[in-house]
């Protein structure tokens, strides 16, 4: 009797606490935790493939939580599939988790490196008392090389197949990277490439080195913002670039402060293009430029800021930016800078622009401000086509500064709004170079950009394109 009378103790508590109601937090300001905020696929996948990771999600409050909805951002059309308390798929809802405690989420992704993008994204989204919270997704979808948040010693890249930056890369003090002919290096958003040693691409005009983002699809191919661009800090000594495409950026190339006189870097034959900020920026910094096209960016093409030594041969500058309004030169020099209240003036020895164009839809493509006391302010803009309003302040008659311009004369390129910047046969950029001045460098500027002869006419033609008759 007395056993009879426990059991039945017993079967009435289970009945109390099963049809007692949890207590669920209402508020929605609660939020989940989790144990990571993004799933990350490192894997590089060869062949068709898939992998499966997992995190956890915590209830840290007292009471019970109801999650709404978890669902992959992507639906359908996702990559991914997560299981939820053994639901796969790509949406569950009406999830609880009791105060203080847990559940597992299991993420699975299956791409194919014939037909998938490079880097696949999606997120998982929580909706809990109408919070949304979210865990990044990112896989790999294509065979490369991953540099995931490295620093690399001396080392050779190849064209075997691309590589892809993931947060940021550094060459290390005192280390050299080479990147060979045809190579392609992407780079996942803002992630930049940090040289702290030496770059040294060797590109050709057959096969370029290319430098973008991670977007495939052809709509993103020239759209500015998608990684940041290539630092080369002020440790770094002898970099060369050749043959390469840097486009897409925030900033295409940021030189910093420099040790000594000798060229930081010398780039030849390259097109740098697309960036939302600079195509080259400088501080107190030391570059020689040859057969160049830099072109379409936000601020200014040219931003050679605090001084320093600079050399551009046969370059062409073009800028009909047209993303946002722009209220700036394709080409701008200034030596100083002014912190709490007081001017700091860096001397600029040489800013050299020689059988160059310089362009764009601004009334004056040209911007220059300097400091003389104390310190040297040198430039020079020889045998070079510019544009520059006759209302500006730029003192074009000093012949220490503009010798021998075309001035405000349209370059009649073949299509800019196609980014065709080689000149049309009406061009009066046509012929108007200055032999003596490409001779100075003449190994470097017998060719152009496109490995044209600049010498079987009657002079070379301005900027980094020569002409060729049919």
């Amino acid at each position: 009797m007395k056993s009879k009378f426990i059991l039945l103790i017993i079967i009435s508590f289970i009945i109390l606490f099963a049809c007692r109601k949890e207590n669920f937090i209402k508020d929605d300001n609660a939020k989940l935790e989790f144990s990571l905020d993004t799933v990350l696929f490192d894997t590089v996948f060869t062949t068709i493939g898939s992998a499966t990771k997992y995190f956890k999600v915590y209830n840290p409050h007292d009471d019970a939580i109801n999650i709404s909805s978890i669902n992959l951002a992507s639906g359908e059309n996702s990559n991914y599939r997560i299981n939820i308390n053994g639901t796969s798929g790509t949406f569950d809802k009406d999830i609880s988790i009791s105060g203080k405690d847990s559940i597992f989420i299991f993420v699975e992704v299956t791409v194919d490196p014939e037909k998938d993008e490079m880097l696949e994204h999606d997120s998982i989204v929580f909706i809990t008392n109408g919070n949304t919270q979210d865990i990044d997704l990112v896989a790999f979808g294509q065979d490369i090389h991953l540099i995931n948040d490295s620093v690399v010693d001396t080392q050779t890249w190849t064209n075997e197949k691309p590589y892809l930056i993931y947060n940021n890369m550094a060459i290390a003090e005192n280390e050299i990277l080479t990147i060979e002919a045809g190579t392609h290096i992407h780079f996942s958003r803002n992630d930049t490439l940090i040289v702290l040693g030496t770059l040294k691409v060797n590109g050709t005009y057959e096969e370029p080195v290319i430098f973008e983002g991670d977007r495939l699809e052809e709509d993103y191919f020239d759209v500015p913002g998608q990684w940041y661009g290539i630092w080369i800090t002020k440790l770094s000594r002898n970099n060369e670039i050749n043959f390469a495409e840097i486009k897409n950026g925030h900033v295409g190339l940021t030189i910093d402060s420099m040790q000594n006189s000798s060229p930081m870097l010398s780039i030849h034959n390259s097109k740098i293009e697309h960036h939302s900020l600079y195509g080259i920026w400088t501080r107190f910094s030391s570059v020689l430029a040859t057969n160049c096209l830099i072109e379409d960016c936000g601020i200014c093409n040219v931003s050679l800021m605090l001084g320093g030594w600079y050399w551009f041969y046969h370059c062409t500058i073009g800028n009909y930016w047209n993303n946002s309004i722009r209220n700036t030169p394709s080409v701008y020099i200034q030596n100083w800078y002014k912190y709490d209240g007081i001017t700091y003036a860096y001397p600029q020895e040489k800013a050299y622009f020689g059988n160059c164009i310089i362009w764009g839809n601004k009334e004056t493509e040209i911007g220059i401000s300097g400091v003389n006391s104390g310190v040297v302010f040198n430039y020079k803009f020889d045998n070079s086509l510019i544009k520059i309003d006759a209302q500006s302040n730029i003192d074009i008659e000093n012949t220490e500064f503009f010798t021998d311009l075309i001035l405000n004369l349209d370059p009649k390129f073949i299509n800019y709004n196609e980014y065709e910047f080689e000149l049309d046969t009406l061009s009066p950029a046509k012929d108007a170079g200055n032999i003596n001045i490409t001779n100075e460098l003449h190994d470097l500027l017998n060719f152009d950009i496109n490995n044209n002869s600049r010498l079987n006419d009657n002079s070379p033609d301005l900027g980094a394109f020569e002409r060729i008759e049919n």
